[in-house]
């Protein structure tokens, strides 16, 4: 996979189908609050820390959906786990458009966007986690249990930390747009994790506890690495040591989730992530998807009529 091919433009992608039924003055509203915020609220730190995050994750959730294609649903012959993948697959390009649009939106330089755009390559704290996820989807001697491990570890670690700092400037009450995104993603994602838990759990021959836990802190160390180190959290003001420690909780928990007991015993620094389960029970398919299109992620071409939005908790 081309890391250039991990993005998705909303400008290019404007005319999807699912671009219907768009509140567009809402759009603008919102959008137009997260740009004032940016020019005038934030640092030069916090807009770097930011546009990284944002980097990240929008190639990140094309990775994860490579994942999905070309090996897992591939391999699993499971009905129910293929529907899964299918609307996985789905909600990842969504997500990856959302990122995208708010990289689109906060930053007007054409190269600055380019270097984002192309983080794999252009940066290399991205390159480090994205060529750990990478290594997987290719590694020819892992199981698919193995891999299911890994995956989980994506979901439920790597993208952890960052929802975390981006819940820390909803606190002060910027960038509604980003803050409220994230919080409807991070509920993805943890929906996303718990289902490859529960694959795990119906593997009847897994990897010893032992192995688990190596793919488990070698994504854990890497996080770590990403947050403290090379996009390091005082750039926003966050704590380096709570965020560890908030990224140990967190793993002790997918290890929990796994089936096996905690490694850490960390406790959750951070009060304001209390009411956010990152393998959360509240989800996109309870959702409207007019949620993510109040934020541009659906934007219809002006010239086309709207019609009403999919509900994707509907019985069909």
């Amino acid at each position: 996979t081309s890391p250039k091919k991990s993005c998705i433009s909303p400008t290019i992608s404007q005319d999807h189908g699912l671009k219907n039924g768009v509140d567009k003055s809402c759009t603008n509203i919102i959008m137009n609050q997260d740009k004032k915020d940016w020019n005038e609220k934030l640092n030069s730190d916090e807009k770097r820390f930011i546009s990284h995050i944002l980097a990240f994750f929008a190639a990140s959730d094309g990775i994860v959906n490579e994942n999905l294609i070309e090996r897992f649903s591939q391999e699993v012959k499971i009905s129910e786990a293929r529907c899964f993948y299918g609307f996985q697959i789905a909600i990842e390009n969504i997500h990856s458009e959302m990122y995208s649009l708010l990289i689109e939106t906060y930053i007007s330089d054409p190269k600055e966007k380019d270097f984002l755009f192309n983080a794999i390559e252009t940066l290399p704290c991205v390159r480090k986690k994205a060529n750990w996820a990478l290594n997987w989807i290719n590694h020819e001697s892992a199981t698919f249990p193995e891999r299911v491990v890994a995956f989980a570890a994506v979901e439920g670690i790597f993208f952890s930390g960052s929802f975390a700092a981006i819940f820390w400037l909803k606190k002060r009450g910027v960038m509604p747009g980003l803050t409220f995104s994230n919080e409807l993603i991070s509920r993805d994602e943890g929906l996303h994790c718990d289902f490859a838990c529960l694959m795990f759990k119906h593997i009847v021959q897994k990897p010893s506890f032992e192995h688990v836990k190596s793919i488990v802190m070698d994504a854990v160390e890497i996080e770590k690495e990403f947050l403290t180190q090379a996009l390091p959290v005082e750039l926003i003001g966050m704590n380096r040591i709570s965020m560890c420690n908030y990224i140990e909780f967190v793993a002790d928990r997918l290890f929990v989730a796994l089936g096996f007991e905690k490694v850490y015993n960390s406790e959750n620094p951070f009060s304001f992530m209390d009411f956010i389960s990152m393998m959360g029970k509240t989800n996109f398919f309870e959702k409207k998807v007019g949620e993510y299109k109040k934020f541009g992620v659906m934007e219809e071409d002006s010239k086309k009529k709207s019609t009403s939005s999919v509900l994707f908790g509907a019985k069909f």
